[in-house]
């Protein structure tokens, strides 16, 4: 995420239930996914696995932005 957007997250993350379990998970994704890819093979069923953790952690940013996009127009 840009900077801006963390700065964002950072003062709402108090404010914003959602915001903050969206922005945890992402945190959590990331580190797993980071895991894997210090792996130098993955098995079939790990590449599956981590492809379900993109899909995951993608789906959580656009949620994110959302959210963040909300408090931007106030």
């Amino acid at each position: 995420m840009e900077k801006k957007d963390e700065e964002l997250i950072n003062t709402l993350l108090d404010r914003e239930p959602e915001l903050r379990r969206y922005y945890e998970e992402h945190v959590d994704l990331e580190r797993q996914l980071g895991a894997l890819q210090q792996r130098p093979y993955l098995s079939p069923e790990e590449e599956l696995h981590k492809k379900r953790l993109q899909k995951l952690k993608l789906a959580g940013k656009e949620r994110i932005m959302v959210i963040l996009a909300r408090h931007r127009v106030h």
